[in-house]
């Protein structure tokens, strides 16, 4: 038998009373009314209001895209209870309470507390910790990248046994002190390349090393990138030149320390000019390796003795000198001793002519020297008897003269500037990129205070004498500037790796805590979202004499000195590095 349905049963009882029987036909219009009633109940709620109001409607996860809020319903566990909680509905006839989602379009700011350098950042709140905000960790990298190298010494130059160089920690051997030039201690015949590895053996010393990486205020990379590129400059291609390199960067950023911050908290040390590194192109002809051009040579900080004007990602640390001191009172004793000598020379000059470089102004130098009665000249040669190459005839000459000038040599920089200083001579630049851009962490940005500065164009057009210049100086003046220059030493040398001075702050320290401040002001500019849109890599030596919390450049005196050639630029550096490797026996050439 067929069943049949309500609405069939009312009216065959309809029917059925209209053949006189008893039936209840109001019974049947109130379950019509009330199924149409919770019909229309049910449809307005999830058809109605379900779709026309957002916020009635499961609540939504927002993603934010550039500053913008897209909603969506993944991942949200109301959406997996839609269907229970209609069931609900339709046995209480209650809509839901469902909180509305707030959406703000504006850019959320991250939080602080997710970076992961926040820590490191956080050490220096704890007073009681001395070494809070000074932390460095250091990488630990296959022995291929430093020891190993000094394995094999004999390699490290084409000209010059380096083995004996690398003995003292990278000190070299100890000199004598027959003529009464140097201290009893303290004194190396130390070569002028040779920071790699000296800075090294430095920061095993450091007092506020980790092996907690989340600690440290910057991440140091052991790698000898200067003895490296000085094994294959001469006669290997292009990709033996970038083996170590490219293998040091495919390893670094494997480790979870670079992910951090993409190697920006990274630094090493090079003691090479920087030209060394920054070969432009892949061509055998072309000179150095591509170190400091590889994305990930970028992010890191190198320290080099002589750094790019035009380049952000190098600094300039001091070439080493001879004197490493292991306690203060070796440095206390020499700073007295050069404030009481004697000096009877005017000014002085050791170095050589450059007679195939045009823009050379030695022979210049030179002749002014040779015509006066107050200047003392020790001309360096290729012979390998030459004084030049004598470090005691160096510091005799230095220790005897008030004014030490120190022209450009194959490129921007010389050691000689560092061991005049050294001797408490006073200093004469004749280009801005001698020591003044290049050296901002160590020298005093008022460059008037401890040096003089004749412009180079000057000599060149035979406008000036360096006699007469000096003459003009009042003696009371040259005091104070000799007693700016003795007080720098300590900030110019670099102390006994196999030590730790005690108060004064070396090279090595100086360098480091420059470090540390440009990579936690890094990190701080990243919390708050700051960038610098505005900053020209290509004129970085003006950003480098700023003062603290300056960032507007504009026009300097000095622009002249650093306008780039259009055509034949990198070749000149490079040539200038060439040169410079052909010179390294003399290394005050």
């Amino acid at each position: 038998m067929r069943r049949r349905s309500p609405t069939s049963q009312c009216s065959d009882d309809s029917m059925e009373k209209g053949q006189g029987k008893n039936h209840h036909p109001r019974i049947c219009l109130l379950v019509s009314l009330s199924g149409l009633f919770w019909f229309l109940l049910l449809y307005f709620h999830f058809v109605i209001l379900g779709g026309n109001h957002v916020q009635d409607s499961p609540s939504l996860d927002p993603i934010f895209l550039k500053g913008q809020s897209i909603i969506t319903p993944q991942s949200n566990p109301l959406n997996r209870a839609t269907l229970r909680s209609a069931k609900v509905e339709k046995r209480n006839a209650q809509p839901p309470v469902i909180q509305p989602v707030i959406r703000n379009n504006s850019t959320r700011r991250r939080d602080p507390e997710s970076y992961s350098f926040m820590r490191a950042l956080r050490t220096v709140e704890n007073k009681s910790d001395s070494c809070g905000g000074r932390y460095i960790y250091v990488h630990d990298l296959p022995p291929r990248f430093n020891e190993d190298m000094l394995k094999e010494c004999k390699t490290l130059s084409p000209w010059t046994n380096m083995c004996k160089f690398t003995a003292n920690a990278g000190l070299g051997p100890q000199m004598e002190n027959a003529d009464g030039v140097f201290s009893n201690t303290g004194w190396y015949a130390t070569n002028q390349f040779a920071v790699d590895v000296i800075f090294g053996n430095r920061m095993k010393q450091y007092e506020c090393l980790t092996n907690d990486s989340s600690l440290a205020a910057a991440i140091f990379v052991p790698f000898y990138a200067g003895f490296d590129i000085a094994r294959y400059l001469w006669g290997y291609n292009t990709s033996i030149r970038d083996a170590a390199s490219l293998d040091l960067v495919d390893w670094l950023q494997k480790r979870p320390e670079w992910s951090i911050m993409g190697g920006k908290d990274h630094f090493l040390v090079a003691g090479r000019i920087t030209w060394d590194f920054r070969r432009l192109s892949d061509s055998d002809s072309d000179w150095g390796n591509k170190l400091l051009f590889l994305p990930a040579g970028r992010n890191m900080s190198m320290l080099v003795v002589e750094s790019s004007p035009w380049n952000a990602n190098d600094f300039g640390i001091p070439y080493p000198t001879y004197f490493h001191p292991a306690k203060d009172a070796e440095v206390f004793v020499w700073q007295d001793r050069m404030r009481k000598l004697e000096r009877k020379w005017l000014f002085c000059f050791a170095g050589g002519a450059r007679p195939d470089n045009p823009k050379s102004i030695r022979g210049q130098i030179i002749d002014q020297c040779k015509e006066s009665k107050v200047c003392q000249l020790l001309k360096c040669g290729q012979s390998g008897e030459s004084k030049c190459h004598s470090p005691s005839s160096i510091m005799q000459m230095f220790q005897s003269s008030l004014f030490c000038l120190q022209p450009q040599g194959d490129s921007y920089t010389r050691r000689s500037a560092f061991d005049a200083m050294l001797a408490g001579c006073i200093p004469i630049f004749f280009h801005p990129a001698s020591a003044y851009t290049q050296y901002t962490w160590h020298l005093p940005k008022n460059y008037s205070s401890f040096s003089v500065f004749i412009s180079e164009n000057d000599v060149r057009k035979k406008n000036i004498s360096i006699e007469e210049r000096l003459n003009q100086i009042p003696l009371e003046k040259v005091k104070e500037m000799r007693e700016v220059v003795i007080s720098m030493i300590p900030r110019l040398i670099y102390g006994d790796p196999r030590s730790k001075l005690e108060t004064l702050k070396d090279a090595f320290d100086v360098s480091v805590q420059a470090v540390i401040k440009k990579v936690t002001k890094l990190r701080k500019d990243i919390i708050e979202d700051r960038k610098d849109d505005k900053f020209i890599e290509e004129l970085s030596w003006k950003y480098a004499l700023l003062d603290e919390g300056q960032t507007q450049i504009g026009a300097h005196e000095w622009d002249p000195f650093f306008e780039k050639p259009k055509d034949g630029r990198a070749e000149s550096e490079a040539e200038a590095a060439k040169n410079s490797w052909k010179n390294e026996q003399g290394q005050h050439s």
